[in-house]
Order: structure tokens, then C-alpha cells, then sequence
């Protein structure tokens, strides 16, 4: 393993009776660095991160943490926010916080904890009581108490409404500023483009690309991408290159394009209104696509 990897994956089977939720994959997460496991629902990222996190064990394969087997002591190096917890009812978040820090040796100061995730004006109020992103705040707080070195992140925005996942960033690219190892599970492509420094595409139990967002998408990518109503593309645009998709006005046409002015010049031409028509850089949505053939919320 390299030295500034901190988790490696390694020939990595999860099976369950004839169904293989993960197939042979290999990763390396270098310390520090925000790594997303990215893929529709059902790719296995869920079962990968489990067994990542020794609450499951794998078919086959091994996880190695700074370079040994997982031990006892790894549960005392790492924080889990699971898709759902269950908490004890009637507890206010104080005593919450109070409670999991009472779980570990070592903690940070609540009081730190309840200021990085914006929890003070919550503290007295019963923990069943607090809106989806407050729950999540909560959550993200339980899985710093003990100061991991390892955050595992699972899908934790599902749900939430546009601002409170954007809110959710700031919290994690604060705690990434600390120099913390994050593995976010995620089918939210602007939450991976955001957040992940390093990404890793599943599907169907295997890993089909690997690397920094941006340099996977320079490298599969030249063009850029004009969307506008179907009904208004010119027959001679409508390629095979291009992508139909459903949008609130209707069918829109994608057009992919290495001269962007070109073809705006060519829709000008043949009496197309500009006002429906939209210019956007591909994304990894795009790229998904591009890889698989389906779409990645499919």
C-alpha cells in the first residue's frame, strides 16, 4: 500500500446467496482526502461501505487501515453516519451528544461538536422533534464525538430539500479543512462534483471508473452540451451523438457540440428562439451515461 493511503480495498466480494452485490473490486483512499463511491440504487456502494466499516465481513478479499487487517481498535479511529439510526426516544440532542460521547475514551469537547454542526439553538428540544436537516446535523455530530480519523459518510443528504443539502456541504468541507479522511456514498452527482476529491463510479457490483472528477471528465469529454425543445431542433442537428430527455416544458433534444458558436450560429440560421435554448459543460451525470448507457438514477 502506498504511504499516503490510509484505507485500501482489496479483491473486495460481498455475496448474498446467488446475488453478488459486490464483484472483485479494489480501491486505495489516500489520508486527508474526501473519496465518494458513487452509483445508482442497488450498485453496491451501501454493501461496500459496510463491509469498509467492519460491520459486515466480506465473501471474500480484505480491508486494510494503515496498511494491517481491521482490529478491534479501528472502531476507535473511525465515525459512521448510517442512511437511518435509531436513537432512544424522549432524549433531547444534548443528552444525545452526551450519551455517544460516553461510548469512547477519547472525544472532542461537545462544545466543539455542537458549534461545527450548528446544533446550539437545538440542545433542549427532543430529538424526534427536529426537521431533516437538523436530524442529519445531529447525526454528523454523533459521528465526530470520538475525533475519527476516518468519516464514512452514508448517502447523508437523501431527503433533504435543496438548501439544507447545500447547508450540509459547508458542514463537510469544514471538517475536510481538519484534514480528515470522508467516504461519501452518494447518487447526487453535484454532491460528488462539490465535496469528493477522488471518486469511484459502481455499478452492478464493479467499479467502472476511477479518479479526480475533473480529470475523469477532461478525459472523456471535448464538447459541451446544447439543450433546447425538441420540436424546434433542425432535422440536420438530430444525430446520433445527441440525447432526448424529459423536461418540464416537454421533450428537450441535447446536442453535443466542440464549437459551441457554430452551432448557436447554426440555430440562429434556421430560425430557432435562443430564449428555450440552453449551453451547459458535461457533468458526471454525462458521464455515467456515457460509460454505462443508462441513466445514473435509473
Amino acid at each position: 500500500m502506498s504511504s499516503d493511503s490510509i484505507l485500501e480495498v482489496k479483491a473486495l466480494k460481498k455475496y448474498f446467496g446467488q446475488v453478488k452485490a459486490v464483484d472483485g473490486i479494489s480501491l486505495k483512499i489516500k489520508k486527508g482526502l474526501c473519496f465518494g463511491l458513487l452509483g445508482p440504487n442497488g450498485a453496491g456502494k451501501t454493501t461496500t461501505v459496510e463491509v469498509m466499516e467492519g460491520v459486515t465481513g466480506p465473501t471474500s478479499g480484505v480491508i486494510l487501515y494503515k496498511g494491517s487487517p481491521l482490529s478491534d481498535h479501528y472502531r476507535e479511529e473511525i465515525g459512521i453516519q448510517f442512511q437511518k439510526t435509531s436513537l432512544q426516544d424522549y432524549l433531547k440532542v444534548k443528552e444525545v451528544l452526551e450519551l455517544f460521547s460516553s461510548f469512547y475514551e477519547k472525544t472532542l469537547p461537545l462544545e466543539q461538536i455542537i458549534e461545527e454542526c450548528s446544533l446550539g439553538e437545538l440542545l433542549q428540544r427532543d430529538h424526534r422533534k427536529l426537521s431533516g436537516g437538523q436530524a442529519q446535523r445531529l447525526l454528523l455530530g454523533l459521528a465526530l464525538v470520538n475525533d475519527p480519523e476516518v468519516l464514512f459518510l452514508d448517502e447523508p443528504t437523501t431527503g433533504l430539500d435543496p438548501q439544507a443539502r447545500r447547508n450540509f456541504w459547508d458542514l463537510i468541507n469544514q471538517i475536510k479543512k481538519r484534514n480528515k479522511t470522508i467516504v461519501l456514498t452518494t447518487h447526487y452527482m453535484e454532491e460528488a462534483y462539490a465535496l469528493c476529491d477522488e471518486i469511484a463510479i459502481m455499478d452492478k457490483g464493479k467499479i467502472l471508473l476511477e479518479g479526480p472528477p475533473i480529470k475523469l471528465l477532461k478525459e472523456h469529454f471535448n464538447s459541451m452540451v446544447i439543450s433546447l425543445p425538441e420540436k424546434d431542433c433542425p432535422s440536420e442537428l438530430q444525430g446520433e451523438k445527441n440525447h432526448l430527455v424529459e423536461g418540464p416544458m416537454g421533450n428537450m433534444l441535447e446536442i453535443l457540440t466542440a464549437d459551441p458558436n457554430e452551432t448557436f450560429s447554426h440555430l440562429l440560421k434556421s430560425g430557432v428562439n435562443l430564449q428555450n435554448v440552453h449551453l451547459r459543460q458535461k457533468n458526471l451525470e454525462d458521464l455515467f451515461l456515457e460509460i454505462t448507457g443508462s441513466d445514473l438514477r435509473g
